[in-house]
C-alpha cells in the first residue's frame, strides 16, 4: 500500500487544464449550432406550413382550420459533454472508507464508442405539453495524470496522501458509458416561425453505466453494465422543421448520483441484459459486493445536435365524432 501512495514521485505528469478541456468540448458544439442557425435563416419562407385549408361548404367555398395533428419525432443525436470534477468515495464496511477528492472527468465524445443518443418526442394534437423518452450514451473517464488527494482508510490502514490516478488505479471510468434513460415532460414555447419551435423540458430516469474500476493492487476488476441509481435532467432546445424531418439543437444538464457495487465481476463483455440480471440476482440473494461500493455525483453538461423523422396523426374532426 505504501508503494501506491508514494508512486507519484518527482516525475508526476502534468495535470490537464480544466479550462482547456471545457473549451475544447464547447467550441465544436458552438460552431455546429451556429452553422445550423445560419443555414436555416431562409427556412421560414421556404418551409412555411399552413394551418388552414380550403374546403367546400354548403354555402360555397370557404377557408376553415385544418384538423390539428399529433406527432411523434423519432430522432438520433450526437454532441459533446463536460462533466464536473467530483469526490469519489470507496466503502467496504469495517475495512475501507476512502475518498478521492475532486476527481476530474473527460468525455472523449468523438472517440469510439462515440457520444450518441436516441429519443422519441411526442406532441399531442392540442396544448403545448409533450413527452419524451430519451436514452443518452456519454462517457466519464478519470484523468490519469491528475494528482488526487486521498483521505481515509483502505484495507484497514490509513491511506492519506496525494498520488496520481494512474499510480492508484488500473481503471476508473464509465467509458461504455455514462448511460442514462429518462422519461421527460416537454413544454413548447410556441412557433417563432412555422419552421422554428423552441421547447424546454425535464425528467427523471435511471443510470445504466458500464463500470470499469480496479485498484492497482486488486486481482479482480469490476467490468460490467450496472444499474447505479436515479438520474435527472433539464433541457432547452429548438426544433427546425423541414418537410417530414426535423433537426434539433439542444443543451441539457444531467445529475446522476452513482451508487456503484464493486462486484469484481468481469461481466458479459457486451450483453447489458445479462449483466443487469447478474446484479439483480445478487441483490435478491442479499450478497455484498466483493470489493465494496463506490459513490459519486456526476454533473454533466451536454450540447447536442440531431435529426429525426416526424410521424403525424390527424386528430378526429368534429364531423367524425
Amino acid at each position: 500500500m505504501h508503494m501506491i501512495w508514494s508512486a507519484i514521485g518527482s516525475e508526476g505528469r502534468s495535470r490537464f487544464s480544466m479550462a482547456e478541456r471545457l473549451r475544447s468540448s464547447i467550441e465544436p458544439a458552438a460552431a455546429a449550432f451556429a452553422g445550423i442557425m445560419v443555414a436555416v435563416t431562409a427556412l421560414p419562407v421556404l418551409m412555411s406550413q399552413p394551418n388552414e385549408t380550403s374546403v367546400a361548404g354548403a354555402g360555397g367555398v370557404g377557408s376553415v382550420p385544418a384538423p390539428m395533428t399529433s406527432e411523434t419525432l423519432l430522432a438520433g443525436y450526437g454532441g459533446v459533454t463536460h462533466t464536473h470534477a467530483s469526490d469519489v468515495r470507496f466503502t467496504k464496511p469495517g475495512i475501507t472508507d476512502l475518498t478521492a477528492h475532486g476527481v476530474e472527468w473527460i468525455g472523449r465524445p468523438f472517440k469510439s464508442p462515440i457520444y450518441y443518443g436516441l429519443r422519441a418526442m411526442h406532441w399531442p394534437a392540442t396544448g403545448r405539453l409533450g413527452g419524451m423518452l430519451d436514452f443518452t450514451h456519454a462517457k466519464a473517464i478519470s484523468v490519469r495524470e491528475q494528482a488526487v488527494r486521498f483521505t481515509g482508510t483502505r484495507n484497514g490502514k490509513p491511506a492519506d496522501g496525494t498520488v496520481t490516478n494512474d499510480a492508484t488505479f488500473r481503471h476508473l471510468e464509465f467509458s461504455h458509458g455514462h448511460n442514462m434513460l429518462t422519461l421527460n415532460g416537454l413544454l413548447s414555447l410556441g412557433n417563432l416561425t412555422p419552421a422554428l419551435r423552441p421547447y424546454v423540458g425535464g425528467g427523471f430516469g435511471v443510470s445504466l453505466p458500464h463500470t470499469e474500476v480496479q485498484f492497482r493492487d486488486e486481482a479482480k476488476r469490476t467490468y460490467e453494465y450496472q444499474i447505479t441509481g436515479p438520474v435527472g435532467q433539464v433541457l432547452a432546445g429548438i426544433e427546425i422543421r423541414l418537410p417530414r424531418v426535423s433537426i434539433i439543437a439542444e443543451y441539457k444538464l444531467s445529475l446522476a448520483p452513482y451508487w456503484v457495487p464493486l462486484s469484481a465481476r468481469d461481466g458479459s463483455k457486451g450483453n447489458a441484459f445479462i449483466d443487469y440480471w447478474a446484479q439483480i440476482s445478487s441483490w435478491l440473494r442479499g450478497e455484498a459486493p466483493e470489493n465494496g461500493n463506490l459513490r459519486t455525483n456526476l454533473v454533466t453538461h451536454h450540447a447536442i445536435v440531431g435529426i429525426g423523422y416526424r410521424i403525424e396523426a390527424a386528430a378526429p374532426s368534429v364531423a367524425d365524432r
